[in-house]
């Protein structure tokens, strides 16, 4: 019961709620002041963002676009009532003062605005002006307050189970191109889509700090927050070696042993993406040494034979970035251990 109740809560979702709740409140508000309901419930519902930052900063742009988008309304239906081209006209000119003025935030409520308006104006324009932006103020208001009070969005928590999940699928990303080296670019769509969730963790970042700036937070958090950027960063660094080994080309395959090194200390390095700690195990230590010692012997080979010194061949291009992406796990490792200290310090006081 308990986690079927966790099932829909997730599926229906803060903003979700949050939404359903502005229109409510906008609604009940305009009813009991006598004022249109059906706009300000729409501008409510647009209005509700990701972030009580993004609401606070919008709404400021949003009224006085509003304001332009009414004026424009009411400036094309005194001229030619309610045609086609007052609508056309009233939108294409509001989007037009929006854009010019700096207002593209404000856009879309403008527009509508502008647009609802229309079939509502009377004789007493001024009077129509000052309603329609009474409701919309209402609706922008109350989804702003809303967004900031009810449910504040925990990013923090998104971030640290985006980023540890970004960890997981390298590793899986790794452990599939090391299965099959000659076919690594099968693995493409799957590089992308991590890609993708990277950009998508970074602009939850970029939440998190906009919303800082409206809300307390402690030194702990500031430093949590850090040491997630820190994992980003390594995280770039991974994609970065993982896209060379796509690409890379092992038409001309290896001898059984050198593959037997390659695979093993692939393996090994994968499963360290998912528990960093892994890179203290003897195991994985052995099958690290042994893979520098094939570079080695591979650039020697390739000196002997006064191959040009810039040319690598696919298997020492493998190979290197192997040995690469261990090393950002050792520092990712390092990274983590300095924070378990820290933590236990923390403790102890």
């Amino acid at each position: 019961m308990v986690e079927l109740k966790q099932k829909v809560f997730k599926f229906v979702g803060g903003r979700i709620l949050k939404t359903g709740l502005a229109a409510f409140l906008t609604a009940w508000i305009c009813d009991a002041l006598g004022l249109p309901v059906l706009f300000a419930v729409i501008t409510a519902i647009v209005t509700v963002e990701p972030t009580a930052s993004d609401s606070i900063k919008k709404g400021i742009v949003r009224f006085p676009a509003a304001a332009i988008g009414a004026g424009f309304a009411l400036l094309f239906e005194s001229f030619l009532h309610q045609s086609p081209f007052t609508y056309a006209l009233a939108a294409t000119f509001t989007l037009i003062a929006c854009h010019k003025l700096g207002l593209d935030d404000g856009m879309l409520v403008a527009t509508l605005t502008a647009v609802a308006m229309i079939p509502d104006a009377s004789g007493d324009y001024m009077s129509s002006f000052v309603f329609r932006l009474s409701t919309t103020l209402i609706g922008i208001v109350v989804s702003t307050a809303v967004n900031y009070f009810v449910m504040p969005p925990k990013f923090h928590t998104m971030i640290n189970q985006g980023v540890e999940r970004l960890y997981h699928n390298a590793g899986d990303l790794l452990e599939q191109i090391i299965a099959d080296l000659t076919h690594a670019r099968k693995q493409t769509l799957v590089y992308q889509r991590l890609s993708r969730d990277l950009e998508r963790t970074y602009k939850l970042i970029g939440y998190q700090r906009e919303e800082w700036k409206y809300r307390r937070h402690s030194m702990h958090e500031v430093r949590t927050f850090s040491v997630v950027l820190k994992k980003l960063e390594y995280l770039q660094k991974i994609l970065y070696h993982l896209g060379n080994m796509l690409y890379t080309d092992m038409r001309k395959g290896m001898d059984e042993e050198d593959h037997r090194i390659i695979c093993e200390a692939g393996h090994s390095i994968s499963k360290a993406f998912h528990k960093p700690s892994n890179q203290l195990t003897q195991k994985h230590i052995e099958s690290i040494e042994k893979l520098e010692d094939l570079f080695h012997r591979l650039d020697n080979e390739r000196t002997e034979v006064d191959e040009p010194r810039h040319h690598f061949t696919g298997k020492m291009i493998i190979i290197f970035e192997l040995l690469s992406l261990n090393d950002v796990i050792d520092d990712l490792c390092t990274l983590e251990q300095k924070e378990d200290r820290y933590t236990k310090r923390e403790r102890e006081r």
